[in-house]
Parts: C-alpha cells; sequence; structure tokens
C-alpha cells in the first residue's frame, strides 16, 4: 500500500518507541509524549515528527491529532501505548498517584480513541491499536489501580470494536505479559518479574495490526496476543 502515517501515543520509550522504530523505516510516524525533550530526542532520532502531548488532557490530544492531519492528511493507524504503571497496595498509594494513573490510563485512552475514531471516520478507514496488559486476564497481587485501569481501557475497545459496523476501521486490542520497560522506572518502582517479553518481540504485532489494510479479514475487538509464558 506504500508509505502509510501512523501515529505512536506513549512513543518516547519501551514498546512505543520500539514501534515507532519498526514504522519509520517505511512510513510517516508521529511520536506522541508528554516530556519535551524526550520527545524532541526521539524525533530527532528516528527523523520523524514528535508532538508534546499530555493524554490528561482532552485539549492536547485533539491538537495532535489535528496537526498530524494537517500535516499528512490522513491517519492511517494509532497505536494507543501511554500508560502509567500504579503498583503496590492501594493503602500505599498516594491520592496523586491515584488521580496520575487513572487520568492516563483511563481518561488518556478515552479521549485518544475518541479523537481516533473521529478522523477515521471521516476518512473511512484505518485501525487503533490499544495495548493492555496481562494482569487485565488474571489478578495479580500488588497492583489493583494499574489493573482495574487497564480493564477499563480493555472494555472501552470492546464496546468501541462493536460500534464500527465496518471491517475497514478495525479497534483491536493486544495483552502483552510483563516487560522491561521505563514503565515502573517512572514513578520509582522496580520490575521484579522473572519471566518477560522484550518491547521489541511485541512491537512486531503491534506493526502487524496497524498494517492491516481495510479489506484484511475482521479482528476488530480481539485480544490478540495473551500469552507470556506465566499463565
Amino acid at each position: 500500500m506504500g508509505a502509510r502515517t501512523f501515529m505512536v501515543v506513549g512513543g518516547t520509550s519501551g514498546l512505543g518507541l520500539a514501534v515507532a522504530r519498526l514504522l519509520v523505516e517505511e512510513h510517516r510516524v508521529a511520536v506522541l509524549g508528554d516530556v519535551p525533550d524526550e520527545v524532541a530526542a526521539v524525533s530527532d532520532d528516528l527523523e520523524c515528527a514528535g508532538i508534546v502531548c499530555d493524554v490528561a488532557s482532552y485539549d492536547q490530544v485533539r491538537a495532535a491529532f489535528a496537526e498530524v492531519v494537517d500535516r499528512y492528511g490522513t491517519v492511517d493507524g494509532v497505536a494507543a501505548c501511554a500508560s502509567m504503571w500504579a503498583g503496590g497496595d492501594l493503602a500505599d498509594l498516594s491520592p496523586q498517584h491515584i488521580r496520575r494513573a487513572v487520568e492516563i490510563n483511563a481518561l488518556g485512552t478515552t479521549y485518544v480513541f475518541k479523537e481516533a475514531l473521529h478522523h477515521l471516520r471521516r476518512q473511512g478507514f484505518g485501525n487503533v491499536v490499544y495495548v493492555g496488559a496481562m494482569a487485565v486476564t488474571k489478578a495479580r497481587p500488588g497492583i489493583p489501580v494499574y489493573r482495574a485501569t487497564k480493564s477499563y481501557g480493555t472494555s472501552l475497545v470492546e464496546s468501541l470494536a462493536e460500534a464500527q459496523h465496518s471491517n475497514r476501521i478495525k479497534v483491536m486490542q493486544l495483552h502483552p505479559g510483563p516487560m522491561p520497560t521505563r514503565l515502573q522506572e517512572r514513578v520509582g518502582d522496580e520490575f521484579l518479574d522473572e519471566i518477560s517479553a522484550g518491547p521489541e518481540q511485541v512491537a512486531v504485532e503491534v506493526v502487524r495490526l496497524l498494517q492491516l489494510a481495510p479489506d484484511d479479514l475482521y479482528v476488530s475487538g480481539e485480544r490478540v496476543l495473551r500469552a507470556d509464558g506465566r499463565w
């Protein structure tokens, strides 16, 4: 299909960055992140567009999508990778940490889907891939807030997928297991899992879903990847 345009929300580190690295080889890519220095560094490194965007702000999300559409005309796919870690017992989490996790993982995901689907419906095609977590499938002790916010995203995707009524707009979700990324480090937690997949491995599957053509097999709403060697 030639070069296409993709947005990677949360693309300055971890899985999002790995996705962007794969896409820039053949496509136009816009990386979104909430830390200006990180966005600038990734944009320079990958030679792609970089947009500073806090997904917890609907105005910033709307402006970011408008900027990409104004620059490239269309959005062929959106990888929703932005997420905040909230590990630890509920009693140990500060109200500020809880609020921010909900703002990013729940509200932010909603805002991204709202704008993504607005533009995809307008143009009549495109894919959205939500990066969930295996923790949604099976409860794990010590991450009640993180699991709850990621479960919100899963429920949102399932409902939105059913609402499209078209194979040309695919709303998909991918549930990787633990990955050794900066997700935990950014809030001061350690990565403790002994079994994990690398973001580069999972990124291949995200990119495959993003590049599905409008007439490819209907997989909207499916949980595409649900294995990490743990369960």
